[in-house]
């Protein structure tokens, strides 16, 4: 079937899934009053981290008595200090589902050498029976399988009487999806996800219990500097407050203070939810009509709206080997991105070859609309040359 090259490119055709699409209108002179060649420790360096902490808590709706921190090494140094600092006195629950769940399975296992550890893993396109975490055991899951597109659905698996910490990872949820903050004891996440900031730089949001866990409990293996959030046996108030633990970029503070406050503009959490439900809808219709392609995730209620992960079903692709299979995803994709109408949109390297389409609030529904166009025309285009050089 001949598919017509479309007329128009996506305006901003930008769909990866980290570093993502910058916020509309986003231009380099916002980012004018950055304090540059100023100390972090300066009066101004404190007062703009510690606007970006407020403003965090504003857009996210963090609960007053939760600390926010900004940490080094983007999520996965958020992630790692709360692995390294907290685990130990319990049992853990590791829930994995994709890549990034199954590496911090790794690192508990194989770094920190923890032996209590129960695993609930499922496949790609799947999620564990999450009602198998035990209460009584520490939690480490991801709220948004970024590789996988499948999310949690909602935290009512999570006991509200608990005796264990739930840790979460949910660097490609917040801003996007509704997370149920009494049921989380710690949040991490990075800049350059959901809002397209710059990197490097995670945040840390801790609750009462966990900073209770933190002041009670020492870990029996030594932890480098940029993993210690307490001192003399206290949490470091400091670091929740702008006080960085190491030399943070002021130009990117800048650019997720500009980043914090255009998402403000569109109506704060529930502006940038409806933006990235809008998003998905709109390859949810492309979908229904479109017989080639249907998402990762079957069971809409834990299907993603920020990290769409979707797959060719085509019975001639499908017949073809998996090697085969992932060389026409490479070639459907590659094709897009020759056009310049969508970069960075296949699916993550460890996943089931196909599409991994970013739909954060960051992106426009319209430019959605439009890859969609140049996908079912890339798609013809390379199967048609399959069948030619058959």
């Amino acid at each position: 079937m001949t598919v017509a090259k479309p007329a128009s490119r996506p305006h901003v055709p930008h769909f990866s899934s980290g570093p993502c699409a910058k916020r509309p209108g986003w231009n380099l002179q916002n980012l004018k009053d950055a304090a540059l060649g100023r100390s972090h420790r300066a009066k101004v360096g404190k007062a703009k981290l510690k606007l970006a902490i407020d403003l965090t808590r504003e857009v996210l709706e963090v609960p007053s008595d939760y600390k926010i921190g900004i940490v080094p090494a983007s999520d996965t140094g958020a992630v790692e200090m709360a692995l390294w600092s907290l685990l130990g006195p319990r049992p853990v629950t590791m829930i994995a589902w994709e890549s990034f769940g199954e590496g911090w399975v790794s690192d508990v296992v194989k770094e920190l050498k923890l032996k209590d550890v129960i695993k609930l893993t499922a496949g790609y396109g799947d999620i564990p029976d999450l009602t198998k975490a035990d209460p009584n055991s520490d939690i480490v899951f991801t709220w948004n399988g970024t590789t996988s597109g499948v999310r949690v659905p909602d935290a009512n698996w999570i006991a509200a009487d608990r005796e264990g910490l739930t840790i979460c990872d949910a660097t490609s949820a917040a801003f996007a999806q509704k997370l149920d903050w009494p049921k989380l004891d710690v949040v991490t996440f990075s800049w350059q996800k959901a809002l397209g900031s710059e990197a490097a730089h995670g945040m840390l949001i801790l609750s009462p219990r966990a900073v209770a866990r933190l002041e009670s409990y020492v870990p029996p293996w030594p932890l480098p500097k940029i993993f210690r959030v307490t001192k003399g046996g206290k949490l470091n108030a400091g670091i929740f407050e702008g006080e960085t633990i190491n030399t943070p970029s002021m130009l990117a503070v800048e650019d997720y203070l500009d980043a914090l406050n255009w998402a403000r503009s569109v109506g704060g959490l529930k502006g940038l939810i409806a933006r990235a439900d809008a998003n998905t809808k709109t390859l949810a219709d492309w979908k229904a009509k479109t017989p080639w392609v249907d998402f990762l995730a079957k069971n809409a209620s834990i299907r993603s709206n920020t990290s769409v992960c979707m797959k060719v079903v085509d019975p001639a692709i499908t017949a073809l080997t998996p090697d085969a299979q992932a060389d026409f995803a490479k070639k459907l994709v590659g094709l897009v991105e020759k056009e310049g109408a969508g970069y960075d949109l296949g699916a993550y390297r460890d996943a089931p070859p196909g599409l991994r389409i970013w739909c954060g609030a960051t992106v426009e529904a319209s430019d959605v609309a439009i890859l969609t166009q140049w996908l079912d025309w890339a798609f013809a285009e390379t199967k048609a040359s399959l069948a030619k050089a058959a």
